[in-house]
């Protein structure tokens, strides 16, 4: 079953270590990004099985340089918020 993980950084920077670390850890697929309060909070939202996104969350909270100040991992996500989800990548043609 797919799930979700997300991490939100401070920075851009910070979030693209993070991702790295993320997508290197563990089979997940890297699925959009928001960013608020002017690029000040940035959301990474991956997509794969519930324990590689454990892993791959885990693995950026103990490794990424970046101070992660949420994270979350949301297994068999409602097809509503896998709609906010898509909604998102379609800004940034990612789907």
């Amino acid at each position: 079953m797919k799930s979700l993980g997300l991490i939100e950084l401070p920075n851009l920077a910070d979030a693209i270590e993070a991702l790295d670390i993320m997508l290197k850890t563990a089979d997940i697929k890297f699925v959009t990004w928001e960013k608020k309060l002017g690029g000040r909070l940035v959301t990474i939202i991956v997509q794969g099985s519930v324990s590689a996104c454990q892993a791959a969350v885990e693995a950026a909270k103990t490794n990424a340089s970046g101070n992660i100040v949420a994270s979350a991992v949301i297994a068999n996500p409602h097809e509503e918020t896998m709609k906010l989800v898509q909604k998102s990548a379609s800004k940034y043609h990612f789907i």
